[in-house]
């Protein structure tokens, strides 16, 4: 390693992708300065003077900033945050960049403004500072070719994803003369600092995931003219039903843009003229006539699709085009294929192969063409098989990469019959498949993943020619055909890497006897690498099987969403006493944090409410008392353990999800949580003990501003408790888990990590540190001072005003002002002493009203047969 330190980094382009990655280095605490234009723009309509301001002459930059609050997903976890980038321009602060250690370009999409601004930047920078070009696709080489050496070997291209704080991957590109050991630190930071997942890719026309990723676009929009299938039905073949993203093919180009797919496009046509698929790369009939009718997707109202604006809910629409006119959407898979795409991988894709359903042929000819695909350019565009799988994953939010569903389908057959295709003219294209696609490495491990690592081709080239391969080096050349994952330290962090299919270790099940052909291994929820203890329909209790690591106890959910039901409960109490009586302490940690595509995952979002209610309606008010009781002491034995529980958050924790994380002695959490109280959004008020930890952390907080000479007896509750009962009455979640501390969920002293494969094994750090610190739990609180009367007087007459200003329903009062009621104690005196249960029986009373009132029953139905809130 370099030792490289980064303290401070500079964004070369206030552009909206420039600011967004400014903004998530903030989000990492990187302090950025962030680089435009000078600003010869009048200001307040006068001519710009010699005295104009700094902060005037950077106003581009200002206003790249200011752009960051408008953008929805945020880019900033924290908005206030946007006032840590410092703001500068070209002319006068080029000096600031003697402060960074690390530079990131992103301006447009041009070779020539690109290399004029580092002719200009260049000597301003440090001798020891990189320079990296954030681009989708130019080639890095000719980026570099007008350089020093001593800059070029500093120099090399970085892929950030749009937008750059939710997408994991991205990807690193050498220039030809780079450092390896700096690409090893800037690996280290990207993965480490910012929490990506991080590919390198080849220097080729869009690198991996965009190379593929747009084939994919294309060649799939090209099948759907060939079986004349329409764009709506295309989405629903081509979407989550085949482990994509819901947005399919017709909407992904919506969303990037159409004039921005041309232009992927185009960078392929221009500078692959040579590609055995160059006819491929041309711009469909169908995208040009969009861009012509100025139809550039959601940016413009209408591309593929367009929302028709009604008095009641908007009418989605789908281009035909045939008759160059939008009509009604709503084109859904045949049953018959719907049946196909229900079965095991090998039989799948036997099914659709032989299928003369036009629907099933478009599949079997858009998966044909992509294997095809990526077997001929593996050597080309990417080191091995496993950067091609991941970036698809991250980049494009794919369940599996393409390698994985054909090794997954049974490689050999599948192998076999594309070469058929290719050999009776079908394929895209007549060059036949790589002769490493029959070579019997991967025959015998059953695909190009394997638990000797990933296929790399350049050195089977390498060993079957007797020399080196275009690709590859003399150490290529002497090197193992399967790649092992990166040995960084960085990644010693993580307790998993992301699963692969095939892939020995981590994450894969075992070879099963039932398997097509010898080595054929399926991707299984990453607790099958855990040892299991206890396991129910519910819950799995397990350890790190790894030699001395089994001191600290897991729990995982396995109910959908990780709901907390009655069984779920047990199986916390239980292993909280298992813990007791054998570890240091307990992490509750979901496997579906590790989710295939991009990782996040969720870790509760709350209470089972599909299985409460039936309950309630059958069996009355006396079946909820026993859920919430339960529900209420089992938060209390986890809060009370006598070893540490530490709640692993990613995601949604929602209600009981944020109850649970409440209750633990400590939270580690993903930088991308977003915690809340939300039962209000259903009518209702939490239950599990969520305002009897508000009303404790708002006392705490009210201590901590007392001077030590002060009294306690008459605490300034009211500011701690009305921050509470916004949040709580609003159903606000948290934007980010610093969001998060904000609102009290978090407390200061958890760990928030960047990188979700980071999750666990901090986890496990934290119960240990409590652990040697002699944890005992929190003594019962039996003497809670409230606000009172006087407190709740004044917080209902803020909803007042909110009612009789129309900003809140009659019922939002009702649901608001009990929250309060809760909080403050209701009628009780200012000072009156109350203990924990007296909060637990105002909480589940409160609840059982509400839910016995006729509009928080149509919020909850609604909310259960829609998914989304009702305002009543």
């Amino acid at each position: 390693m370099s030792g490289l330190i980064i303290r401070k980094v500079a964004v070369l382009g206030a552009g909206v992708m420039g600011a967004q990655i400014a903004a998530q280095l903030i989000n990492a605490r990187v302090p950025v300065v962030l680089f435009d234009l000078p600003s010869d723009v009048p200001v307040d309509g006068a001519a710009r003077s010699a005295t104009q301001t700094a902060t005037q002459r950077s106003a581009i930059a200002t206003r790249g900033v200011g752009v960051l609050g408008k953008l929805h997903p945020s880019p900033l976890g924290m908005i206030d945050a946007a006032q840590y980038i410092e703001v500068a321009n070209y002319e006068d602060d080029l000096d600031l960049l003697q402060t960074c250690d690390v530079v990131i370009e992103a301006i447009a999409e041009r070779l020539d403004y690109k290399k004029s601004l580092y002719q200009k930047i260049m000597p301003a920078l440090r001798d020891d500072a990189l320079l990296l070009s954030n681009t989708s696709g130019l080639s890095i080489a000719e980026l570099a070719a007008d350089m020093s050496y001593e800059h070029r070997i500093r120099f090399c291209g970085v892929h950030f994803f749009n937008p750059p704080r939710y997408m994991h991957l991205v990807e690193l590109v050498p220039a030809p003369d780079t450092q390896a050991h700096l690409l090893d630190a800037l690996e280290t930071f990207l993965t480490g600092t910012l929490g990506k997942g991080v590919v390198r890719a080849n220097d080729t026309p869009n690198f991996i995931a965009n190379r593929v990723g747009g084939f994919s676009l294309v060649s799939t929009i090209v099948a759907a003219d060939k079986y004349g299938l329409s764009f709506d039905v295309v989405d629903d073949l081509t979407g989550v039903r085949i482990g994509r993203s819901k947005s399919a093919t017709c909407r992904t180009v919506d969303v990037v843009g159409l004039d921005t797919m041309a232009y992927v496009i185009g960078t392929m046509r221009n500078r692959l003229q040579e590609d055995p698929f160059y006819a491929t790369y041309q711009e469909p009939a169908v995208l040009s006539q969009l861009i012509q009718q100025g139809a550039l997707g959601q940016k413009t109202g209408a591309g593929f699709y367009k929302k028709l604006k009604t008095s009641g809910k908007p009418e989605i629409q789908v281009f035909n085009p045939k008759s160059g006119t939008y009509q009604p959407a709503g084109g859904k898979v045949d049953p018959l294929v719907e049946r196909i795409l229900a079965k095991k991988p090998c039989e799948r894709f036997k099914l659709l192969r032989e299928s003369s359903h036009p629907q099933a042929q478009f599949l079997w000819a858009v998966f044909r063409d992509l294997f095809h695909y990526i077997a001929v350019h593996l050597d080309h565009i990417a080191t091995n098989a496993r950067d091609v799988d991941l970036a698809l994953r991250w980049g494009f939010g794919w369940q599996e990469g393409p390698f994985e569903i054909w090794q997954s389908a049974g490689w050999q057959q599948i192998a076999q019959w594309i070469q058929e295709d290719i050999d009776q003219g079908h394929a895209l294209c007549q060059t036949p498949l790589p002769a490493w696609v029959f070579a019997s490495e991967v025959i015998e491990c059953g695909g190009v993943h394997s638990p000797k690592g990933s296929w790399r081709p350049a050195a089977y080239t390498s060993s079957a020619n007797g020399k080196a391969s275009t690709l590859a080096t003399a150490d290529i050349a002497n090197a193992s055909v399967w790649m092992p994952r990166s040995a960084l330290p960085v990644y010693a962090k993580q307790r998993f890497h992301a699963p692969l299919r095939g892939e020995g270790g981590l994450g894969v099940e075992p070879h099963s006897q039932s398997a097509p052909q010898k080595g054929y291994g399926v991707p299984v929820d990453p607790m099958q690498s855990l040892r299991t203890v206890i396991e129910t329909d519910a819950v799995r209790i397990w350890v790190d099987s790894r030699l001395g690591e089994d001191d600290v106890l897991g729990v995982s959910f396995k109910t959908k969403r990780n709901t907390i039901s009655e069984a779920v409960l047990d199986g916390l109490c239980t292993a909280v006493e298992r813990a007791e009586n054998a570890h240091q302490g307990l992490v509750v940690w979901q496997p579906s944090s590790l989710q295939l595509g991009t990782p996040g995952g969720e870790f509760s979002i709350g209470a089972d409410v599909k299985s409460v209610i039936p309950r309630f309606l059958a069996g009355g008010v006396k079946e909820l008392e026993i859920y919430f009781a339960k529900f209420q002491s089992t938060m209390v034995r986890v809060k009370h353990a006598q070893v540490p529980v530490v709640s692993a958050v990613s995601g949604m924790a929602l209600g009981g999800g944020c109850e649970l994380a409440l209750h633990s002695a400590a939270r580690v959490a993903h930088f991308e949580s977003y915690m809340g109280l939300v039962e209000a959004g259903i009518g209702l008020v939490p239950a599990g003990g969520g305002l009897k930890e508000a009303a404790i952390h708002a006392v705490q907080a009210a201590r901590a501003q007392l001077l030590p000479d002060q009294p306690q007896a008459r605490l300034k509750l009211l500011p701690f408790l009305s921050r509470w009962l916004h949040n709580v009455a609003m159903a606000k979640v948290s934007g980010s888990a610093k969001e998060a501390v904000e609102m009290g969920y978090l407390k200061p002293s958890d760990p928030i990590v960047m990188n979700v494969y980071e999750l666990l094994e901090t986890a496990k750090h934290q119960v240990r540190f409590l652990a040697a610190q002699g944890w005992r739990p929190p003594m019962r609180e039996k003497a809670i001072p409230v606000a009172g009367r006087s407190a709740l007087a004044t917080l209902k007459g803020q909803l007042v005003n909110m009612r009789d200003g129309r900003f809140i329903s009659e019922h939002d009062f009702l649901i608001a002002s009990s929250i309060a009621n809760v909080l403050c104690a209701g009628e009780l005196e200012e000072g009156s002493l109350v203990d924990e249960t007296w909060f637990l029986d105002r909480e589940r009373e409160t609840f059982i009203h509400l839910l016995g009132t006729q509009k928080t029953q149509e919020r909850v139905v609604h909310t259960l047969q829609t998914g989304k809130p009702l305002r009543n």
